[in-house]
């Protein structure tokens, strides 16, 4: 007999609460064991049903979905969806339980409360699926969901538009890159790694994290207001600068042409994703060579394992995110069995090896 995952259903909206339970009770690897109307009600059914799963929506009266993923997770590990309204809005607050420890998310198809969830069924389903299978550090189940602060004053807030004067093209060529590739649970590792980075005036940071679009100018903006140096999201044409991190867009491809310039480009996803860290590691490598430093954070798939190949077939240094602190052991272990990791290290190690590699 097949055991079902147990869902507790939380949203504000009696309607939406019973059109996700209706939706999840046409599949028999799920039972609704519990419907919750705000973040307090969920953190007192969560403790009492101990359920397998929860979908999480965001604005709701008094707690809102990140304060109730972090009571939740800091009480007991548990997979959280979030159901997010696809908005600037929406997206800031999706990353923002992202950063809280919630696994993943969907975005409502029409805002805020929908008729029809028939769009997102599919990939609601598989996201569940999924995030049964998710591991929690116990970083993850104790996160704050604000973004750590590393160097500089407590608090900086820094303009994710903010520009670091250009180097000149001397400077560039004996720069390094590097290249940072995550998927499933990304956000909640690279609220940890970024800020903790220090590419000073000898290098450039790329994130290529897998999001649509819309959200990956909410994750640069989040992840500006705590690091020591300029985050944003990359236009067609940036020019890389020495002591800046760029984002890939959601839904294009980054590449670093030999010029040192970023090119966005609309080819088909690689993997089923776009940006695909592939491709833009490739391209880091032909550039950069033994100067690239890529590193594989959690994630499902295998996006990031070819091109870190790639990089250490060029003499750069590759490193990924070990099991333990993985939320999803995808990606870096695709990495890991093409032979093309030289460092497995769990998260809270590996800005140490990137800055030593710096030095």
């Amino acid at each position: 007999m097949t055991v079902r995952l147990r869902v507790l259903v939380v949203d504000d909206s009696a309607f939406m609460r019973t059109a996700v339970s209706r939706l999840l009770a046409q599949d028999s690897r799920f039972e609704v064991v519990g419907q919750a109307g705000d973040g307090e009600q969920a953190l007192g059914l969560a403790r009492a049903l101990e359920p397998d799963l929860l979908t999480m929506d965001f604005n709701m009266p008094g707690m809102d979905g990140a304060a109730a993923t972090r009571a939740i997770l800091a009480e007991r590990p548990v997979p959280i969806v979030m159901l997010s309204a696809h908005t600037r809005t929406g997206a800031r607050e999706t990353l923002a339980a992202l950063a809280a420890g919630a696994v993943d998310f969907v975005t409502k198809p029409d805002g805020e409360v929908s008729t029809n969830l028939t769009p997102i069924r599919d990939e609601l389903v598989r996201k569940l699926l999924a995030a049964a299978s998710a591991r929690f550090s116990r970083a993850a189940s104790n996160a704050t969901g604000a973004l750590p602060s590393a160097g500089g004053e407590p608090g900086t807030v820094r303009s994710p538009g903010a520009r670091v004067p250009l180097a000149s093209r001397r400077a560039f060529t004996t720069a390094r890159l590097v290249v940072i590739a995550a998927s499933t649970g990304g956000p909640a590792a690279l609220a940890e790694l970024v800020p903790a980075l220090t590419p000073g005036r000898d290098a450039s940071v790329i994130v290529v994290q897998h999001l649509p679009a819309g959200f990956t100018s909410a994750l640069a903006e989040q992840l500006a207001e705590r690091a020591p140096f300029s985050v944003r999201e990359a236009s067609h044409g940036d020019e890389l600068a020495p002591g800046a991190a760029f984002v890939a867009p959601g839904d294009r491809h980054l590449i670093v042409d030999r010029g040192g310039r970023i090119a966005l480009h609309d080819e088909p996803p690689v993997h089923g994703v776009r940006p695909a860290a592939d491709h833009t590691l490739r391209a880091a490598a032909q550039v950069f060579g033994p100067r690239v430093v890529a590193v594989v954070l959690t994630g499902m798939g295998h996006d990031g394992a070819l091109g870190t190949a790639a990089v250490k077939a060029a003499g750069g240094r590759t490193i990924a995110q070990d099991r333990a602190t993985s939320t999803v052991y995808g990606m870096p272990r695709a990495a890991v069995a093409l032979g093309a990791i030289d460092d497995v290290a769990p998260l809270y190690r590996i800005a140490e090896i990137v800055n030593s590699y710096l030095r």
